[in-house]
């Protein structure tokens, strides 16, 4: 397995390139801006992705360790089955993209941004979204325990495997046609007048 250590990839533009298999262990990849490539099975661990931005990426089954995401912003990328530990995302935008089997447990997404992605049985087990914002995701089959989306805009998601009782939902943003399926999901029978 190849490994990238302690390199400055800071503001370097990857066109087209794949990297399968490499670990990248404390590297700067701050600014940096992807597009068209592919990452797949890497590890990465201390890595700076900080005010980076990514177009039609793909981070396949790969492990973010106290990786740091500030200010970056993921468009149109796919993540399926990568795993996020430890990882600072503030100021994390995503905008559409497949984020599939992705494991972002515990992760603190309070000012975070994710809008019109597929994010089908994401972990977000004890995930910290508070006045986050979780537009228009397709979250069908998540795991959600122990979630904190107190204040969150959650307008458009699919909250069907959400367990009210088992997240703190507390001021969170949701439509009409959410709130049913909330209600539902709590066993409850609705009847029109």
């Amino acid at each position: 397995m190849e490994e990238v250590n302690g390199e400055d990839w800071g503001g370097r533009d990857i066109v087209g390139e794949s990297f399968e298999q490499v670990t990248f262990v404390e590297c700067d990849l701050t600014e940096v801006t992807t597009r068209n490539a592919v990452f797949d099975g890497c590890t990465f661990r201390g890595v700076r992705f900080n005010v980076s931005a990514h177009h039609s990426t793909a981070f396949v089954n790969c492990t973010f360790v106290r990786c740091s995401f500030f200010d970056a912003t993921f468009t149109g990328c796919k993540l399926t089955g990568s795993r996020f530990d430890s990882c600072t995302l503030d100021l994390l935008t995503v905008e559409g993209g497949e984020w599939s089997f992705v494991n972002l447990r515990n992760a603190n997404l309070s000012s975070a941004t994710l809008k019109d992605a597929r994010m089908r049985e994401a972990d977000l087990g004890g995930v910290r979204a508070s006045n986050g914002t979780l537009t228009g995701l397709d979250l069908s089959g998540a795991t959600w325990s122990k979630a904190d989306l107190s204040g969150a805009d959650l307008r458009g998601s699919d909250l069907s495997s959400l367990d009210p009782g088992a997240v703190n939902l507390r001021g969170a943003k949701i439509t009409y046609q959410q709130a049913v399926t909330l209600v539902l999901a709590q066993g409850l029978e609705v009847h029109p007048d």
